[in-house]
């Protein structure tokens, strides 16, 4: 399932649609239930399957009044240098999920962020874009 405003730029689309059919995918071969390094781990080896250029376990600096934070957030992926991927395994995505993505953008600079999530009975998915 994928949440996007209809008046939002199409960003990335191919990009994205390749990664959410990897991950399809992935659901299909493991169903729910696995813990989310599970599902990680699975989504790693079907990106490189599928020649798609990512990085795992990715730190993101966080910058308070241009100042670094000894905290750091960390991405579960990036993929084409240019899209965020959270894996989730929950019963469902929601407000705190959307929310980590979004602030991941901020802090990245980057627009576009995937949530994928392997803990329902089918994969659900959502695109969310950080507008300039």
């Amino acid at each position: 399932m994928t949440r996007m405003d209809a008046n939002e730029e199409v960003i990335l689309k191919d990009e994205a649609y390749a990664i959410v059919g990897a991950a399809m995918e992935v659901h299909s071969q493991l169903g729910r239930g696995f813990l989310e390094a599970v599902y990680g781990d699975a989504l790693a080896i079907e990106l490189q399957t599928r020649g798609i250029p990512f990085q795992r376990e990715v730190d993101i600096p966080i910058s308070y009044k241009d100042q670094v934070l000894p905290k750091r957030y960390r991405a579960d992926f990036i993929a084409f240098d240019q899209i965020i991927l959270e894996v989730k395994a929950i019963k469902s995505l929601g407000d705190v999920e959307r929310a980590q993505a979004l602030n991941y953008l901020k802090a990245t600079s980057r627009q576009l962020a995937l949530l994928l999530n392997f803990g329902s009975a089918q994969l659900d998915w959502m695109r969310l874009v950080l507008t300039k």
